[in-house]
């Protein structure tokens, strides 16, 4: 299979800290979406905790990795999503958002760039969380943006596909 068209959507985050699920959140609406729809063949839905380490491991290789995460911003504005996109080996943003853990996607970014192990694209979408407490379910302002980030996804797939198919 050609690494190009391989595709990895990463939720990150904490099911059991409300809002920082928001990442698995997505990642399961696309599970179920694909269902009726399916994704190309070459996509993979995975979730993880945040750590550099595993992050690596599960964009390794792959022409398209997306990775979804909770963010923290100030001041914050609950459910306001966030799309970042790697460029030269760093992530860009234009706002103060930053993920809701200590370490994680940054220093995976900066340690996979140090080991040549970036996936061809690297697209982040943080999403601002309300609450980041003990217990479970999303707050209203972030549940409300899990449908239409899901479909954002699946047409940023199409894409990717398309153009690969097109070279």
């Amino acid at each position: 299979m050609n690494l190009s068209t391989r595709i990895a959507v990463i939720g990150i985050g904490n099911d059991f800290r409300h809002d920082d699920g928001v990442g698995w959140a997505v990642v399961a609406r696309l599970a179920e979406r694909a269902a009726e729809r399916p994704l190309p063949g070459a996509t993979t839905l995975l979730a993880c905790d945040g750590d550099p380490a595993r992050l690596i491991t599960l964009w390794e290789d792959v022409g398209l990795a997306i990775v979804v995460d909770a963010a923290h911003a100030h001041p914050g504005h609950p459910g306001r999503l966030h799309r970042l996109e790697l460029d030269g080996g760093q992530l860009t943003q234009t706002d103060s958002a930053t993920s809701s853990h200590g370490l994680g996607l940054g220093d995976a970014v900066e340690l996979a760039r140090e080991l040549d192990r970036l996936p061809g694209q690297l697209v982040v979408y943080a999403v601002e969380g309300a609450n980041s407490t003990l217990g479970t379910g999303l707050s209203a302002p972030v549940a409300a943006v899990v449908e239409p980030l899901t479909e954002r996804i699946a047409e940023e797939i199409a894409l990717h596909v398309g153009s690969v198919r097109s070279r």
